[in-house]
């Protein structure tokens, strides 16, 4: 009685056996079958099996080649010029446009210095030339090359505000058409004449009224950069004036 059962587990053998060596058969007549190259070992015949399936599957399941990162826009170029007589604070001014870093001591420009800064689309290049006598000879060179004037005055130096005054008329009345940003700087001393008593020492009012004319208080200093007289306030006004058409 127990002879069927014995044949019924020899019968399942035999189909497992055939079943693999079917399996085998068929991977080895695929194998031989490949043609040349990588058709004769394992790797070569699964990478050209991966490659039958992606040339297959529909052109939607294809990944989009990698797009080229978008190129940014150009920047306009401006330029500030940035004058006034030796010791008026301008390489000071320029640090703090540029920078909210402390600095303890900013060596005076015996020549020339200059700053980048890029700003709401603006690529703004601050020009700063020394204010020496034998200097200021070369201050109307940079005027034509100008977008707008920043002159510089010590408002606690009174006895230089007559030359201040010659030096920037001067300059002025070769371009009548440039913005012009005059800063009262150095608010920060007790002794600092007011906005108003250097618009009049300086005869603003006698200017054209046809040229855009600002008169700013400033203090070209770390500990100030958070007050009204910031220097900040001047960079804001630069965007500003530089962004119009």
């Amino acid at each position: 009685m127990a002879l069927p059962g014995a044949l019924r587990d020899l019968t399942l053998a035999l189909g497992a056996a055939v079943a693999a060596v079917g399996s085998l058969l068929f991977i080895a007549w695929k194998i031989y079958f490949r043609g040349t190259g990588t058709g004769t070992d394992w790797d070569g015949w699964w990478e050209q099996e991966l490659r039958e399936l992606r040339d297959r599957a529909p052109p939607g399941d294809t990944p989009p080649p990698t797009p080229h990162p978008p190129v940014p826009p150009q920047l306009d170029w401006r330029q500030v010029l940035v004058l006034g007589l030796d010791g008026a604070g301008k390489s000071s001014v320029l640090h703090y446009i540029c920078s909210q870093t402390a600095r303890d001591h900013i060596a005076p420009t015996h020549g020339f210095n200059s700053a980048q800064l890029s700003v709401e689309g603006l690529e703004m290049d601050l020009l700063e030339v020394g204010g020496s006598q034998n200097l200021r000879a070369y201050w109307p060179h940079y005027l034509s090359q100008a977008h707008v004037l920043v002159f510089v005055v010590d408002s606690v130096d009174r006895s230089r505000l007559l030359t201040a005054r010659q030096e920037l008329h001067t300059l002025l009345a070769a371009e009548p058409q440039l913005p012009l940003v005059v800063l009262a700087n150095k608010q920060d001393k007790s002794d600092a004449l007011s906005t108003a008593e250097l618009r009049e020492e300086l005869a603003l009012h006698m200017l054209s009224r046809q040229r855009e004319l600002f008169l700013l208080p400033t203090s070209a200093t770390w500990a100030s950069l958070s007050t009204a007289t910031s220097v900040l306030h001047v960079k804001n006004l630069l965007v500003t004036l530089l962004s119009q058409p």
